[in-house]
């Protein structure tokens, strides 16, 4: 069955779910391992040439207008391709940063011509995005950036200093935060810019993390100049901008239970020949984790303050899990392998995607409506 949508024809959410299980039964194999939703610097390519099968087989910004490129379809039907996917074990676009908070922002705030010059190629695999959002003197505290775009005749010149930008050096195009008033209270003196990485003054530099890879960059902007038209959204208005799409972020929760049933599959295979303590750490994570999911499936399909419920539990369940894993490998642990891995990079969890303190807070404060913690006059 289809349901006719003006210009398009709209296949019902159970027809496109068959659909898409076929397309990622015969295409699975010409996929990148699935590494969720930060592309990592060294599959650029293999992710490029993921979304460029993907926009040739009609898979590509599925609930996305059809004149930029998508598919045209609701977004009940992206979180279908997204749940697919995760079962298939691939990755449903090249990066979230491109597919989701790019062109999320282009969406909402971008003119005619900014939609039509950095949507299409997105879709279709031409260009690679990163988020110059974080900065290291302003911690979690994203409205306290000091990065500075000021007017230069037709144009912004940008100084100052990004962190932990996923894949910043592989990529074309990134979307950046700068104050642009320094005299306005501290949210309300942001832009939102579109900004080359090939642009002079810009230099990303790779950060060496504890596990010995490099997946996220800190990125230098000296004088870096930015065309009139770089400019997304109002001008000082870029907050709104960004909180509006980082929502998005959170993704399909219906993907989300699909990855943390695996997970707790690995985790009861650490069972075995346990003694009784450690049949009960084991116990109470899996505990856990059911719980997890009862929450995940009680959760509306889009992203809410309550997703952040799921973000910190499952961050937190993956920290202790990657604990027990190394104390069940014994000696093992010492030495190179998968557990002592994972326990090195359990902590970036913590950081990642906001960090478990702001989880914290937005608990706290939105969805239990307590008192709101104390800031700096």
């Amino acid at each position: 069955m289809t349901v006719e949508a003006p210009g398009v024809a709209v296949p019902d959410v159970e027809t496109f779910r068959a659909e898409a299980i076929d397309f990622l039964r015969g295409h699975a194999d010409a996929a990148p391992r699935d590494y969720g939703a930060i592309m990592p610097p060294e599959l650029r390519d293999e992710g490029v040439a993921w979304q460029r099968v993907l926009a040739e087989h009609g898979f590509a910004g599925i609930h996305r207008p059809v004149d930029l490129g998508g598919r045209g379809l609701t977004p009940e039907h992206q979180a279908v391709w997204l749940e697919e996917c995760a079962r298939a074990g691939v990755p449903p676009f090249l990066n979230m940063v491109g597919h989701v908070l790019a062109v999320g922002s282009l969406l909402r705030y971008g003119t005619d011509e900014q939609q039509q010059r950095w949507i299409p190629p997105t879709l279709a695999g031409e260009v690679v995005w990163c988020q110059l959002f974080s900065e290291p003197g302003a911690g979690s505290d994203l409205a306290g950036l000091s990065t500075k775009a000021v007017r230069d005749g037709d144009g912004w010149v940008v100084d100052g200093q990004k962190v932990w930008s996923s894949a910043s050096r592989v990529s074309e195009l990134g979307i950046l935060l700068a104050r642009t008033d320094p005299d306005a209270p501290k949210h309300a003196g942001i832009s939102f810019f579109v900004i080359d990485m090939a642009t002079e003054g810009v230099e990303p530099r790779p950060l060496r993390q504890m596990t010995g890879d490099a997946e996220f960059d800190e990125v230098f902007l000296t004088a870096a100049h930015l065309p009139d038209d770089a400019l997304l959204g109002p001008l000082h208005g870029g907050w709104g901008v960004a909180m509006s799409v980082l929502t998005d972020e959170r993704g399909s929760i219906g993907a989300s239970i699909i990855s943390l049933e695996r997970r707790l599959a690995a985790m009861a295979g650490l069972g075995g020949d346990l003694d009784r303590v450690e049949r009960e750490r084991l116990t109470a994570l899996l505990t856990r984790g059911t719980t997890y999911q009862y929450v995940a499936q009680r959760q509306a399909a889009g992203a809410s303050t309550a997703s952040s419920l799921l973000k910190l539990g499952i961050t937190e369940l993956g920290f202790d899990q990657a604990e027990l894993r190394v104390d069940l490998s014994g000696a093992e642990a010492l030495l190179d392998g998968a557990a002592t891995t994972g326990l090195l990079a359990a902590p970036g969890g913590r950081i990642a995607g906001g960090s478990s303190q702001i989880q914290r807070n937005i608990i706290g404060e939105r969805l239990l409506g307590l008192p709101k913690e104390p800031r700096p006059t």
